[in-house]
């Protein structure tokens, strides 16, 4: 049944008779992460589509020395599909053998350019048994793969405007990794890592009850509009939430990490609140730490935060706490939108019911440098003198 989804999911590879046995290994590659508005107000460049190109093409030479032969790859109308084909039939020729590149394929879906793109991707390579996702995107794009892939781990690469999520790793390690791991080399008690997610429920046990995750982080805005989606300005932020929070950050989670750091494998999450709840009294009480606002709803103190790149924002606290695993907790905004690793997604109202809930060992990734510690101390990739295929040096996209 998994090889019929896979074939089933697989569409013309760029080497004809290429199948093969061996794991799957897939890649979602966001063609347009690092473009939103947030990198216009902030002065901040944006990745090019040779820069994209060469980060696959950095990965499937690793994946390749790995000995992994399949990989199933997200299409796309941005140029990407072509330049990779392109460049793997020119090396492929140079080479004289394919023995270095993995067989690419391209998974048969409609490509809309919006989201949809990687949830419909994350649930194909799921079905088609793929070992292991290689994701490029920032964190909206991580979070949209975990959604959707189910148990398959993930690997991160940061190509995004914020990446709090995916560490900044080089394509090459992490195609090391998760080739070392995805061919069976490196069991997956050492080579995957668990993570924490955030899951926002409105209005459940209702008929029009809806749910969504965030990896990183759920903001509470005063505003109720979806409008350009990516959400960058302070002004009108109620709450953050946060399932970690490191100070070396940049975007939301940046004022937890700022204010009270929590660790991305560390128990537990954060809640900063930057507004007055409104309910005297309540906010006192409600803080970690002695004192509170006062009844004025005055903010305890004001943050400065590096929300996006080149732009640090103040903010007002007015109270934070920890959060703790599977205990739901109700935002108390009464109306607003909810944005999901800077995202707006969801509007509510007076008359719904919105809560967040922490959950630990959620999803698992690929953790690349205990990956490659093992290799290290197993000589995973040590051959006898001469055992090695010829490599030649990798040319770039231009």
């Amino acid at each position: 049944m998994r090889e019929a989804a896979r074939q089933a999911a697989a569409g013309v590879s760029d080497r004809a008779g290429a199948a093969g046995d061996g794991a799957v290994v897939g890649i979602i590659a966001n063609p347009v992460s690092a473009r939103d508005i947030r990198r216009v107000v902030a002065n901040a460049g944006s990745l090019q589509l040779a820069d994209r190109a060469n980060i696959v093409l950095r990965a499937l030479a690793a994946l390749g020395a790995c000995d992994v032969r399949q990989v199933l790859m997200m299409p796309d109308h941005e140029g990407l599909r072509v330049m990779l084909t392109r460049h793997l039939a020119r090396a492929r020729a140079a080479d004289g053998s394919d023995r270095r590149w993995p067989c690419l394929g391209w998974l048969e879906m409609p490509v809309t350019g919006r989201v949809d793109d990687s949830f419909r991707a994350a649930r194909l390579l799921r079905e088609a048994g793929a070992a292991a996702i290689i994701v490029l995107g920032g964190d909206g794009t991580h979070r949209a793969v975990v959604r959707e892939c189910g148990r398959v781990p993930i690997a991160g690469i940061s190509t995004g405007t914020n990446n709090a999520y995916p560490e900044m790793r080089e394509a090459t390690t992490a195609g090391l990794a998760v080739g070392l791991y995805a061919s069976g080399r490196i069991p997956a008690a050492r080579a995957l890592a668990w993570n924490k997610r955030l899951d926002v429920a409105l209005n459940a046990g209702r008929a029009d009850a809806r749910g969504d995750i965030a990896l990183v982080d759920v903001a509470i805005a005063r505003e109720r509009y979806i409008g350009a989606r990516a959400l960058w300005k302070t002004d009108s932020l109620a709450a953050v939430y946060l399932s970690f929070a490191e100070p070396d950050a940049l975007g939301l989670s940046s004022i937890g990490g700022l204010l009270d750091p929590v660790g991305r494998h560390e128990p537990g999450g954060l809640c900063v609140e930057l507004s007055p709840s409104g309910v005297p009294g309540a906010d006192a009480a409600w803080a970690a730490g002695a004192g509170g606002p006062d009844a004025a709803g005055v903010p305890r103190f004001d943050l400065r935060a590096p929300i996006v790149p080149g732009l640090i924002e103040t903010v007002p606290v007015h109270a934070w706490r920890r959060l703790s695993d599977g205990e739901p907790v109700r935002v108390r905004q009464r109306e607003g939108v909810v944005a999901l690793d800077g995202e707006r997604e969801i509007t509510f109202g007076p008359d719904d019911v919105l809560t967040v809930t922490l959950r630990e060992r959620a999803f698992r990734s690929v953790d690349v440098g205990a990956c490659l510690r093992h290799a290290a101390e197993h000589g995973l990739l040590r051959r006898a003198h001469g055992d090695f295929p010829p490599i030649s040096p990798t040319a770039s996209v231009s």
